[in-house]
């Protein structure tokens, strides 16, 4: 930033000229590009703007019309001001036709009324000018730095905006075109307040450059995008005008977001990560104020107060780690499933919870039934979704308050590890559907379950772990076919006698008996209680 007229005054070498400002007072913010010295009437011509002037006047015209034509001149070229040192053409002060241009013109006019050295002016000037470009050039060689590597990295938003926020002090957003926040650095200021109203306020301020300052709204706004695609804008809130490494800062800052974007093709968009932001951190308590959570959601669009609110989980049916792109996949299923609420109209919060869960959180007016929301949305994701794989669709209990949200999370993700082992085509799946089964995953960390499970089974897995035979699948094959053994020997695949033969096998090693209905009861629970332990632990 060049130093102003005010800046200069301060100077040491300046203000033992015991200088005094006679026109043009409120204008001493004016900035200082250059100091020339000159003694001629028409150095106008020589000047490209900026330039503080200096000289003693003796070379300047008597007549008052010229002495105002040569201040007239020195405002149109862009001077920055004019210092004269009294004592050889002006003895105690400068004639009025100069101070009346000078006001007239806006041009600062101040003189020295004591003789000073020019050439120790023009050094101390030019010297803190010098430092300042130098300064602005480190600054932007440190921007440099900073962002090429966030670059590198594949940084996102979230951390692009947070080296914006702490290099820069203020809070900072990245919005896009439908002015909806998707990332916020509050830098220590109330989120709420920042995103109030936020559409309303964005759409207000529309500037014709790509970047520049909003001064009624005290915003510094940059375009984000490339190659003639934008898709959002990057807002750095200032408290007065921004300086230029504000302005290169907010830049660079672009720059590396729209490039970032350009490498995530096969990563989620940005409004699935925001949403997924979001979700993430009502999960993980990082608001430490409900109202924080609200006011983000409400900023992109999903208003959350007011409202009853459900949780979804959604898992395709098959492993996500043996897909070929796996984040593809899942990202394509959030994509889709965002997609499938827009169309229900029902706006939500849709993101990925980690490798193989998308997670929904679905606002819904006090008044409206959470089974008809639901079934509406898993129809239309399975129109949308006809080139993925299956799914299930699994949702918590309803909630009325942000805080109980993450209790609703968890009970919809453990009936959609339930379901998605044997789902039966339902539309969606609640924990009352899970019976049996969702019990027993609700229980797989409990030591006495594990325990349970082990006393029944633990001589079988035991002798087929030794030998690597299959009795245990035979023996879930009887139980899954209602102990019918002819049934049961044909899903095996073997002739009658080989299958009673194994059930033979079985009992003794079990020390049971087969054609026990309790003892095949507790035989079941436990096959039952070993498939959650085993899924869990994978």
């Amino acid at each position: 930033m060049l130093p102003t007229i005010a800046d200069v005054l301060a100077l040491e070498t300046v203000r033992r000229g015991n200088p005094r400002v006679v026109a043009g007072a409120d204008r001493l913010d004016t900035k200082v590009r250059w100091v020339h010295v000159g003694e001629i009437a028409d150095i106008a011509h020589l000047l490209r703007g900026g330039e503080l002037v200096l000289t003693t006047g003796v070379a300047l015209p008597d007549d008052p019309e010229k002495l105002a034509d040569y201040i007239a001149d020195l405002a149109q070229v862009g001077a920055s001001g004019l210092i004269v040192e009294l004592g050889r053409r002006f003895v105690r002060e400068l004639p009025r036709a100069v101070l009346k241009s000078a006001e007239e013109h806006g041009l600062p006019v101040i003189v020295l009324t004591r003789e000073t050295p020019f050439v120790q002016i023009t050094e101390s000037v030019h010297a803190r000018i010098i430092d300042i470009q130098l300064e602005e050039l480190r600054a932007s060689e440190q921007l440099h730095e900073v962002f090429t590597e966030l670059s590198v990295e594949g940084a996102s938003p979230a951390d692009v905006l947070a080296q914006v926020a702490r290099l820069s002090n203020r809070p900072v957003l990245l919005e896009n075109l439908a002015h909806q926040v998707l990332a916020c650095e509050s830098a220590g200021r109330d989120i709420g307040a920042l995103l109030a109203g936020w559409e309303t306020r964005s759409r207000g301020v529309a500037p014709a450059e790509r970047t520049a300052y909003d001064p009624a709204s005290g915003w510094l706004v940059t375009t984000v995008g490339a190659r003639g695609q934008d898709w959002g804008r990057l807002i750095l809130l200032c408290d007065m005008p921004p300086s230029p490494r504000d302005m290169v800062l907010a830049e660079r800052a672009a720059t590396t977001l729209a490039l970032g974007r350009l490498l995530e093709r096969h990563q989620e968009s940005l409004e699935r990560q925001a949403h997924g932001t979001i979700i993430t951190g009502i999960l993980t308590h990082a608001y430490a104020d409900p109202d924080e959570a609200a006011a983000r959601a409400r900023a992109v669009g999903v208003p959350l107060t007011g409202r009853k609110l459900i949780c979804v989980v959604i898992r395709p049916t098959d492993p996500i780690e043996q897909a070929l792109d796996g984040q593809a996949l899942l990202g394509e299923l959030a994509e889709a499933t965002a997609a499938a609420c827009r169309d229900a109209r029902l706006p939500a919060l849709v993101g990925a919870l980690d490798q193989d869960r998308v997670g929904v959180l679905l606002p819904l007016p006090p008044r409206t039934h959470a089974e008809p929301a639901l079934t509406t949305l898993a129809d239309r994701l399975r129109m949308l979704w006809k080139s993925g794989s299956a799914f299930v669709l699994a949702a918590g209990s309803m909630v009325e308050s942000i805080r109980d949200v993450r209790r609703s999370f968890l009970e919809a993700e453990q009936v959609a590890d339930v379901a998605v082992r044997r789902p039966d085509g339902r539309a969606y799946y609640r924990l009352p559907d899970l019976r049996l089964r969702g019990l027993l995953h609700l229980l797989r960390d409990d030591a006495r379950m594990q325990t349970f499970a082990e006393r029944e089974l633990g001589a079988l897995l035991a002798h087929d772990a030794q030998r690597g035979g299959d009795l245990t699948r035979i023996l879930r094959i009887y139980l899954d076919a209602g102990r019918n053994k002819a049934v049961a020997a044909q899903k095996a695949h073997l002739s009658r006698p080989a299958f009673y033969d194994r059930l033979r096998r079985l009992e003794r090693i079990l020390d049971t008996d087969l054609d026990d209905v309790e003892s095949c009861l507790s035989l079941h629970v436990a096959l039952l209680a070993l498939e959650s332990f085993r899924r869990e632990n994978r």
